[in-house]
């Protein structure tokens, strides 16, 4: 049986290379990036009601990362890079189907001279990336209570601090 998705929605990031990407949504509150809705899904009736949302999960593709074969283990970058664990135990890019997905932040809804454009935040998601999803995050079943980590149980410590120049914030 095979499947084929069609890409509802572009990513305009930030983010215009793969390195540098946080390795998780959320851990950069202030990362910014829309998604330019593409026809035909680029029709307000289908998105009336999801600005009653505060956050939502993107499906997308790892178009950076596509591979003809893939491996049953890999090395988490949580974990060092030292230690292997099953490819479905991460949230690696490199999978058998190259799905990712991501929860952030929707900032708003808004038809411009660009078309249908959500307006996102806290993001993880590189330039150009294909979204072939979209679905609102719901709190009371997205929120699990008591649910465990495995090797990540919690956020990793922020050791960085970053300051902008004059100029840079200018910009």
């Amino acid at each position: 049986m095979s499947y084929k998705f069609e890409p509802v929605g572009v990513v305009q990031s930030c983010f215009k290379e793969k390195f540098g990407i946080p390795r998780q949504p959320g851990l950069i509150a202030e990362a910014r990036a829309s998604i330019k809705i593409l026809p035909p899904y680029d029709r307000d009736e289908a998105f009336v009601g999801l600005d009653e949302f505060s956050h939502i999960w993107v499906l997308f593709i790892f178009h950076q990362c596509l591979r003809d074969t893939w491996k049953p283990t890999v090395r988490p970058p949580r974990l060092g890079g030292n230690k292997r664990v099953g490819v479905f135990a991460s949230r690696s890019t490199h999978r058998p189907n190259s799905v990712g997905m991501s929860v952030v932040k929707l900032d708003n809804i808004c038809r411009d001279h660009n078309g249908l454009v959500l307006s996102i935040s806290g993001v993880d998601l590189m330039e150009g990336t294909p979204v072939i999803d979209i679905k609102p995050y719901l709190p009371y079943a997205d929120n699990i209570t008591g649910a465990t980590g495995g090797y990540a149980p919690a956020a990793p410590e922020c050791q960085q601090h970053v300051t902008f120049t004059e100029q840079a914030q200018q910009q």
